[in-house]
């Protein structure tokens, strides 16, 4: 078995270095006097996300972001499927943001170009200075994550969420926003990842429970949806078991005959649970009896096998934590069930 031994994996090592990647990124990317350094096109109304993968997790949870906080109209697209569209937005008034942990992902980079072609403002989001979409973008953001041996992106993607949140924040106080409050929050949000490391354990022991099962189902609303699809990656391109992630709502619309086959459940929330929520939740349980396990907010109505959650009053901060909960969940579920972490079998890393 691969884990015989108890000699820490790539992926392990690089989700306990976030909490201090990303303190050094928010002081790169901050000055003393909360000015934001990065520059941005000026005269942006809408914002157009496009990457792949994890990145395109990261684009969802901007784009909720963007909407949220700053006002604007945002959407997040797979690059593959952007590149498959003859129609796409190319008023004067949009800005394409092009994520990738590479900047060699061979999709993105097409994407770019095509935008380009209709003569669109492009921002690149990237891991990689020097790289194929650093050099092609108009304006550009360095996530500063440094080398990330294991497959599985995790400071590569926290990164990306960090930058992607001040370049909201950026726009918002273009616009006359008072985002203070919102700094401040960063500034704390290396020691709410550390608070989230204690958690280990208690991961642990949901990681076993999981890895019993063949077919996981993640749900989510809103700004937690992002969170669920990248929980549902890691688990899968981790553990091979196979995980399927949709927004609880939507999944009450016939997806829910899934449970039919015995699944175990996960559902992420970042906020307090909403009364459709719940009722839903509830109904689930009393139909379809999964054993359901929560990372975030629970409510006392919810009967819950498992409940991993950080005491944070902020959304942004919070997300982060449980993005982290969720990488050492499938990192724990790996080793549950020997696992190569670091190299899973017919997955290719580009760029380290």
């Amino acid at each position: 078995m691969f884990f015989k031994d108890k000699q820490k994996t790539s992926m392990e090592t690089e989700i306990f270095e976030q909490a201090e990647v990303l303190d050094k990124l928010l002081s790169t990317h901050v000055n003393d006097n909360d000015y934001i350094l990065f520059d941005i096109p000026a005269d942006i109304q809408k914002i157009v996300l496009v990457a792949s993968g994890s990145s395109y997790h990261c684009a969802r949870f901007a784009a909720d972001l963007f909407g949220n906080i700053a006002g604007m109209e945002a959407r997040a697209i797979y690059s593959s499927e952007f590149l498959l569209k003859s129609a796409v937005p190319h008023d004067n008034d949009i800005l394409y943001v092009f994520i990738t942990q590479s900047g060699e992902t061979s999709d993105t980079n097409s994407a770019l170009k095509k935008a380009k072609e209709f003569g669109m403002k492009t921002l690149c989001i990237t891991n990689k200075k020097g790289s194929t979409i650093w050099e092609a973008s108009d304006f550009k953001i360095d996530c500063r994550a440094g080398e990330e041996k294991s497959i599985a992106a995790t400071k590569s993607l926290t990164t990306q969420m960090l930058c992607c949140t001040l370049l909201v924040l950026k726009y918002a106080a273009h616009k006359g926003i008072d985002i203070s409050a919102y700094l401040k929050e960063l500034k704390n949000l290396a020691s709410y990842i550390e608070k989230t490391y204690k958690l280990q354990p208690e991961i642990k022991e949901m990681a076993k429970f999981l890895a019993k099962y063949k077919n996981i189902v993640v749900t989510a609303d809103g700004i937690s949806y992002a969170i669920a699809k990248e929980a549902s990656l890691k688990i899968k391109e981790t553990s091979y078991i196979n995980v399927y992630s949709n927004i609880l709502g939507e999944f009450m619309h016939g997806h829910v005959a899934i449970l039919n086959n015995k699944p175990a459940m996960i559902h992420i929330s970042i906020n307090e649970l909403s009364y459709t929520a719940i009722r839903n939740l509830n109904k689930i349980e009393e139909e379809y009896k999964p054993p359901l396990c929560i990372l975030g907010c629970s409510n006392n109505k919810i009967d819950t096998k498992y409940n991993i959650d950080i005491n944070c009053e902020s959304e942004i901060v919070k997300s982060f934590c449980i993005v982290v909960a969720a990488q050492l969940l499938a990192l724990e579920t790996a080793i549950v069930l020997g696992r190569n972490v670091d190299k899973p079998h017919g997955l290719d890393k580009v760029v380290k």
